[in-house]
């Protein structure tokens, strides 16, 4: 076939396609390059803004407001090491000016991009399904596809009662369009997206609570973890995992909200804003997926082999946050990558490349999941495995830089020694994680990872230390020495 050219009728334009892809983000995108290096036969479908979640609200925005945020409190924080800098003052205005201008230059980097991509490649508009096989766009185009890839991202979800806030009612996508930082910000959500922001908000001297339900923090799955992480955040600003909250009003000045503290006394306290960072939802429920064959789940998202892609019709596959499998950056890239390799050499589909389990939360301390979760190893049996772990309060290298706080975990399976997973809250999680998910994903054990080089003094020895107690766990290294001599001192 040819390209997206097709003939006209009075009403609506055909256009007859090897491969259809609806989403211009991430997994979009490398969806269309993957594609494009099989066939010119490829179409783009785009309704909203071109650029990625993560470009525009999501990972650089909010990284951008937590280095401010990381600013303010290190400047805060000098007395620590001798050094006094005198008052603090934020500038909210020059902050979100930052934050914005440098999002927008992000921003461009995708926008250039797209504009490389061929114009006949790209379809503006709205894409619904008409049946297995065909899409129509807005009013104006039908598009017959031989295959399709829905890659089509996520939005912010809250609850209906969070409408009773009005124009004080925020999602994240919205927080990095103010003008000025508020006085202050009610947080609905102690997940990534409102621990994140809401500590960043709280160190650049906004009031903050955060609320939550259920008593879920972050991706914390360990109890032990969770609690220290708890007792930590809570040091810094109002935190309740499992708030009672009773009743939210939109006041002239802003958002009344009704709650019961932690001493149990009934509070009505009013905010400037309400941030919902209550979860994502997959953006599959406006195309008309009930006009098509697919099975869905629960969700109403197509069921999928989360190896090739492959929804339950072959020809159709899912890429991205609009299945909300794993809805990060990077496996959104791998997700249309092996969607579009897949979809331009159908039939022969094959499983893609899916690397190790990593997550890392920019709180500070971070936040690192790697490998398998504790409930996940559990599954295989309650004697599989052992579980190793520091607390970074007394570890050298952190107790010099003044970040001594957090707790490790790592996992290894009994009788092979292999290395399975950990769970992070402390400093440098976002490389220490990385570091440990090569090993996962390289199947080593832990004897293995132990003969690898460390240094003195850094963070990493802390991870040593968590290995060297696991192995003795294991019953495959020697027992832990209290305090190791050559080690060096606080390692």
């Amino acid at each position: 076939m040819t390209g997206p050219k097709g003939t006209k009728d009075k009403s609506m334009k055909k256009v007859q396609i090897e491969i259809a892809i609806i989403g211009s983000g991430t997994a979009g995108m490398g969806a269309y390059r993957a594609a494009k290096n099989h066939t010119d036969s490829v179409v783009m479908i785009e309704a909203g803004e071109y650029g990625t979640t993560c470009a525009r609200v999501g990972c650089m925005p909010s990284k951008l407001l937590i280095a401010a945020a990381e600013a303010a409190h290190n400047a805060r924080h000098a007395s620590l090491f001798g050094i006094n800098v005198g008052k603090v003052a934020v500038d909210g205005k020059a902050v979100m000016q930052r934050v914005r201008r440098e999002r927008d230059r992000f921003v461009g980097f995708v926008l250039e991009a797209v504009d490389n991509f061929d114009d006949d490649d790209k379809i503006r508009g709205y894409a619904k399904f008409s049946g297995d096989h065909t899409l129509i766009v807005d009013d104006h185009t039908e598009i017959t596809a031989e295959r399709i890839i829905i890659a089509t991202g996520s939005r912010p979800v809250y609850p209906p009662h969070f409408d009773a806030a009005g124009d004080r009612l925020l999602v994240n996508d919205d927080v990095f369009e103010l003008e000025d930082l508020p006085e202050s910000v009610a947080v609905f959500g102690p997940g990534v997206i409102g621990l994140e922001l809401g500590q960043a908000l709280s160190r650049l001297g906004v009031a903050v609570k955060v609320f939550g339900r259920g008593g879920a923090l972050a991706t914390l799955h360990d109890p032990e973890i969770r609690a220290y992480a708890e007792k930590t955040f809570a040091e810094e600003f109002y935190l309740d995992p499992d708030a009672d909250v009773s009743e939210i009003r939109k006041v002239e000045n802003g958002v009344e909200i009704s709650y019961v503290n932690k001493s149990g006394k009934e509070v009505t306290e009013i905010f400037s804003y309400l941030l919902a960072a209550t979860g994502r939802r997959p953006n599959v429920d406006m195309l008309g997926l009930e006009n098509t064959s697919l099975l869905l789940d629960e969700r109403g998202v197509p069921k999928f082999d989360r190896h090739s892609l492959q929804t339950s019709l072959p020809h159709i596959f899912v890429a991205g946050d609009a299945s909300n499998d794993i809805p990060l950056l990077h496996e959104a890239a791998d997700e249309g990558r092996i969607a579009g390799n897949n979809a331009a050499n159908f039939p022969d589909v094959r499983a893609g490349l899916r690397r190790a389990s990593l997550g890392v939360v920019f709180t500070d301390p971070q936040i690192a999941n790697i490998g398998l979760s504790v409930a996940e190893i559990q599954e295989r049996g309650e004697d599989c495995y052992a579980v190793g772990e520091v607390d970074f309060e007394g570890q050298g290298r952190s107790r010099v830089i003044g970040k001594n706080k957090g707790l490790l975990k790592v996992y290894g399976e009994q009788g092979t020694g292999l290395f399975l997973g950990a769970e992070m809250f402390g400093p440098a999680a976002e490389h220490i994680g990385h570091l440990l998910s090569w090993a996962v994903q390289q199947r080593l054990t832990v004897s293995e990872i132990l003969d690898m080089p460390f240094y003195h003094p850094v963070i990493e020895e802390g991870v040593r230390t968590a290995l060297r107690d696991l192995n003795a766990r294991l019953h495959i290294g020697p027992t832990m020495i209290e305090h190791c001599l050559d080690c060096g001192p606080g390692a």
